[in-house]
Order: C-alpha cells, then structure tokens, then sequence
C-alpha cells in the first residue's frame, strides 16, 4: 500500500531562532482563525446570539472607554520599558519579526484581526462563562512566549483584566476590541519605525 503525502507531515515545536517572517505569518493567522472558530462556537453553545454579541452599540462612550484605556496602557509599557531592562521584556524576537520590516498596511490588517479574534473568544465567550479574573489568568497563559519572565506575563494579566473591565462598564465587545486594536497597532508601528530608523 502506497503511504500518503500526509504522513510526513509533522507539527513540531519551533525555537523563535527557527521562524522564518513566512512561518510566523502563517502561524499568526493560523491560530487567529483557530481562535475565532473556538469563539464563535463556544458563543453559540452557550445560547447566545452571536449578532447580539458583535452588536453595533448605539452610542459612542464605547470609544472612550477604548481610547482611555489604550492610552493609559500605551504610556504603561511606556515607562515600563524605560525602567524594565530589556531582557526582562524579552518575547523571544517574535514581536520585532513580525512586525521590523511588515508594510503599514499589514500592520493595520494584523492588529485588528488579532483584536477581533481574541476579544470574541476571552471577553466575548469566556469571560461570559467564568469571569474577567479567571479569563486574564487564561489570556495570559496563552501568551507564552512572555511567560519566561513574569513581568510581561503579569503586565498582560492586568492589560486583560482592563479589557474585560472595560467591556463590562461599557457594555459592549467593542470597546475592548478597539482598545486592543490600537495598542496592537501603536506598538507594531512603534517597532516597524524603530528599526527602519
């Protein structure tokens, strides 16, 4: 019997040494389309409305709560790096490869598929079912590649918790995701233009 093309096929746990731009690119959309099918399905077994959920809010306080927040967040990591050393705040490069040389307008693209993706799942479904305390113990695991120092690890802890405070005072998803949009966006430009300087 003839093996199949498929049994070569391995998944294997790369080193950040060992990514290429093209495989962390397929890897970054890889798990964000992962993360939506989980979120959108885990909505829909608790019964929700997936329409009521991604609702347009009528007002625009929405905004505000997404841009104070990204800001205070924003001037955070601000003084964090300046007072962090460096290899304390260490991902491992991936951050610096995907975005050191990626074209303004990916850039834009993957903020805000990444915002959309995770905010659906972690506010949007599982902090629907356990809480935003429970959820930023989880968004931060997730996050691995900072879990090797536990300042990165804690500063996502609290940046999730905002996010889910946020979308419980606002009373809507989109105010968590165009917070995350934003500090996705700033801090990707921020690295893009770093190093094309």
């Amino acid at each position: 019997m003839k093996k199949s093309k498929f049994s070569k096929f391995k998944i294997q746990k790369a080193k950040p040494q060992q990514l290429t731009e093209r495989l962390l690119l397929i890897n970054l959309y890889f798990t964000q389309g992962l993360t939506l099918i989980i979120g959108v399905v885990w909505i829909l077994l608790q019964k929700r409305n997936l329409f009521d959920v991604l609702a347009w809010p009528e007002s625009v306080h929405f905004i505000w709560w997404g841009l104070g927040l990204a800001g205070i967040m924003l001037v955070m990591d601000l003084v964090l790096s300046y007072v962090i050393p460096q290899e304390s705040m260490d991902d491992g490069g991936i951050n610096d490869m995907l975005f050191r040389s990626r074209p303004i307008w990916h850039i834009v693209c993957i903020a805000a598929i990444v915002a959309i993706c995770e905010e659906l799942l972690f506010r949007g479904a599982i902090q629907h079912a356990i809480g935003p305390y429970w959820t930023s113990i989880l968004f931060a695991v997730i996050h691995i590649r900072y879990l090797r120092h536990w300042i990165p690890t804690g500063w996502v802890f609290v940046s999730s918790y905002g996010l889910g405070w946020i979308y419980l005072q606002s009373g809507t998803l989109w105010a968590p995701i165009l917070c995350h949009f934003i500090i996705d966006l700033v801090s990707g430009l921020a690295i893009r233009f770093r190093r094309g300087s």
